[in-house]
């Protein structure tokens, strides 16, 4: 005999696992300052979320990308998706660790599409953005670029988790009867 499908009581503790990576991983690409493009040789000129640099060695004369509205937007819906995030682990935690809160799970889901929203906007400014005013050659986007990404990834998909969920409460309580797909007799 075997079981096949979602051993649900887990999801209790794995999709807020699953969060707080993607808090972590919005953590690193909002504060890298290594930059979120560089040029192909990496030693000329990069821009982070925050600056624009360009030099050669330790002689770097960088300026802040603050001063455009582009750059302003694209740090607030970062920023912002980062704080829904956040909000959204405690409510997770406090629904799925404690007693089961099933009337929460669906917020949740909300919360993260939300957050989706606002990161995939902000991911797709930049390089828009960047290519049109400061683009000056072949440029290569870097790790924490990729973690802003992985983080909406990690934020997709425990969107559709927590929209599910709650068709299957009696699995994540224990309380459903084991269906078994295959019994010899």
């Amino acid at each position: 005999m075997f079981r096949c499908g979602i051993a649900y009581p887990r999801c209790k503790w794995i999709v807020p696992l699953l969060l707080l990576f993607a808090i972590i991983f919005d953590i690193i690409a909002i504060a890298a300052t290594s930059g979120w493009v560089e040029d192909e040789e990496g030693n000329s000129h990069y821009t982070s979320m925050w600056e624009e640099c360009r030099g050669r060695n330790d002689n770097w004369d960088c300026r802040s990308l603050m001063e455009n509205s582009w750059a302003q937007a694209v740090a607030a819906l970062m920023i912002i998706g980062l704080l829904i995030l956040i909000v959204a682990f405690i409510v997770s935690c406090v629904a799925l660790c404690g007693s089961l809160k099933v009337d929460l799970l669906r917020l949740i889901g909300v919360l993260l599409i939300i957050v989706v929203v606002l990161q995939i906007i902000a991911l797709i400014i930049y390089p828009v953005k960047f290519n049109e005013e400061l683009f000056e050659g072949h440029y290569y986007y870097t790790w924490a670029y990729g973690f802003g990404w992985g983080a909406t990834i990690l934020c997709i998909g425990c969107a559709i988790l927590f929209c599910c969920l709650p068709r299957y409460e009696d699995e994540l309580t224990g309380l459903a009867k084991t269906k078994y797909l295959y019994s010899s007799a």
